[in-house]
């Protein structure tokens, strides 16, 4: 079967199947044109996202993206090469700062039309690497730090998105829309982030590639926040190779002088970030990956153990050396309460520092709220919030935070810190290189009277940490994609990217880039 054939918009399926490597060598070659893929992809988010099933994945796309992916073409006419995302189209999950014609809303209607006065940092050089910003994804409001109930990828701003592979599905969160729109092919990368589950989650219920980074790797600056000890952008793809692409120009984000983590002085000595080269030759010999078991992390949902256990047999027959189960887990990584006092102090402070900055470069443009106070005070008198949908307790408790003992919060983050590293993930990286657990069941049905509703997760412990994480579909059930959780130390990505090149040669593309159905359902109905 053909990319054209049983998809909603033929026209545009072989191009927007692409992936971003290949499309780069097309451009290279002469054989099509960023403005050619540009106007593709466009009638294909209308066709597709807009009409057709109706994904509400893209909340909104570039006005200038035509005018950018023309300076593109003209740029390689002229000699001029960016680097190897020259001319490739981009989606931005819409917490990552744009300045106008573009906007950035977090999902919420209290920014309004308004547009922020400078680029985030990882936008900038996006830009500088001849990136083309195709447009914004939409994502559950406020990163999902609002309230609860919640359902994933629903926003004020942009509805609710959904699965590509069933319409009534959950397409995950927060970077629902950056992943939904990788997996509809809508475009070939996205950028979304993570403090807890963000990528991860939604990259493995849509059936897509993401990476969590190392906390520090790519600059915050520009990005609405919750939490600064957890907080970080990845990229989404379709591949192992088109994340090393996107990671490399991502983790060229630094030194702005305003994100001391993000400081490139702070990675290690001889830590490379060309990761296109790091990635191997699909075998893993000497590679110790251990296999982490137990309440939480598998047995949770038999049909997922079982795609988990293909997955493990193929990082065998590749040449990895297989620990199973790590002998030295510990029993617990992470408290649920110490992080939420973690976030919720930490939401009200870089949260209105971000507010303060993108009031002072806005130049009084628009009203930016200045407060949470003013958050919560839009959210109560704007019938569009959706209260019943999406609460607000967790921006009313961090917004009480205000004055409080800060020896509770610095407590709750050593607490999260000796769990979550010294007794935690630093015991298992003595024995093993990478871990691999699944990264949690196939999507749930959306619901916005109860709101999500899965068990098992793998991604919490590497997210409290800092430590990178990243998620490859190995398999499917009834349909809807199933996908593996890798971790590893700090400044690991490379490795990280090194096993998923290697899953994606083993189990082949049919498996690890499940192209979607845009079913309406899958399974039994009533």
């Amino acid at each position: 079967m053909t990319a054209a054939q049983g998809d909603p918009h033929g026209a545009s399926a072989e191009a927007a199947s692409r992936s971003a490597s290949e499309t780069a060598r097309l451009l290279t070659a002469g054989e099509t044109t960023s403005v050619e893929l540009v106007t593709d992809l466009l009638e294909r988010i209308e066709a597709v996202d807009v009409a057709g099933p109706g994904l509400s994945a893209v909340l909104e796309v570039s006005p200038d993206a035509l005018e950018a992916a023309a300076r593109s073409d003209a740029e390689r006419a002229a000699g001029r090469l960016r680097g190897p995302l020259h001319g490739i189209p981009v989606l931005l999950k819409d917490n990552i700062d744009t300045v106008a014609p573009s906007h950035t809303t977090a999902g919420s209607l209290v920014f309004g039309a308004s547009s922020p006065g400078a680029d985030a940092t990882l936008v900038t050089a996006l830009r500088q690497a001849g990136a083309v910003v195709l447009g914004k994804a939409n994502l559950s409001e406020w990163a999902n730090f609002r309230g609860r109930p919640s359902s994933s990828g629903w926003s004020a701003a942009g509805g609710q998105t959904r699965n590509p592979h069933a319409l009534d599905r959950t397409p995950g969160g927060s970077s629902a829309g950056s992943a939904s729109a990788v997996a509809a092919r809508l475009a070939p990368l996205a950028v979304g982030t993570e403090t807890d589950g963000s990528i991860l989650c939604p990259a493995a219920v849509c059936g897509v590639a993401g990476l969590k980074p190392t906390v520090g790797l790519v600059s915050r600056t520009g990005i609405v926040p919750i939490a600064s000890s957890q907080d970080t952008a990845g990229p989404m793809a379709r591949s192992a190779e088109d994340l090393a692409l996107l990671l490399e120009v991502l983790a060229a984000a630094t030194d702005d002088g305003e994100d001391d983590l993000a400081r490139s002085s702070r990675r290690p000595g001889g830590h490379s970030t060309h990761y296109l080269a790091l990635l191997g030759d699909g075998h893993l010999g000497g590679l110790r990956v251990g296999v982490l078991r137990g309440d939480g992390f598998t047995q949770y949902h038999p049909p997922t153990d079982r795609v988990f256990e293909q997955a493990v047999a193929a990082l065998s027959a590749v040449g990895a050396a297989v620990v199973d189960p790590i002998p030295s887990a510990p029993e617990t990584y992470v408290s649920g309460g110490d992080e939420l006092v973690v976030l919720l102090h930490e939401f009200r402070l870089t949260m209105e520092r971000y507010l303060e900055r993108r009031g002072r470069l806005a130049g009084g443009a628009g009203d930016v709220p200045r407060s949470l106070d003013d958050i919560l005070a839009h959210i109560h008198k704007t019938p569009e919030e959706r209260l019943d949908v999406f609460g607000a307790d967790l921006i009313e408790e961090a917004a009480g935070t205000a004055g409080a003992d800060p020896a509770r919060y610095e407590a709750a983050r050593e607490a999260n810190w000796r769990r979550s590293r010294t007794d935690g993930l630093d015991r298992l990286f003595a024995e093993v290189d990478v871990v691999v657990t699944p990264a949690t069941t196939p999507a749930w049905l959306i619901d916005h009277v109860i709101g999500d509703a899965h068990v098992g997760a793998g991604w919490s412990p590497p997210a409290v940490a800092g430590y990178p994480s990243a998620t490859l579909p190995v398999g499917a059930v009834g349909g809807l994609p199933v996908g593996i959780a890798l971790w590893g130390p700090p400044w690991s990505e490379a490795l990280l990217l090194r096993v998923m090149f290697a899953l994606e040669k083993a189990l082949g593309p049919a498996v690890t880039s499940p192209a979607p159905s845009f079913a309406p359902s899958v399974g039994l109905r009533a």
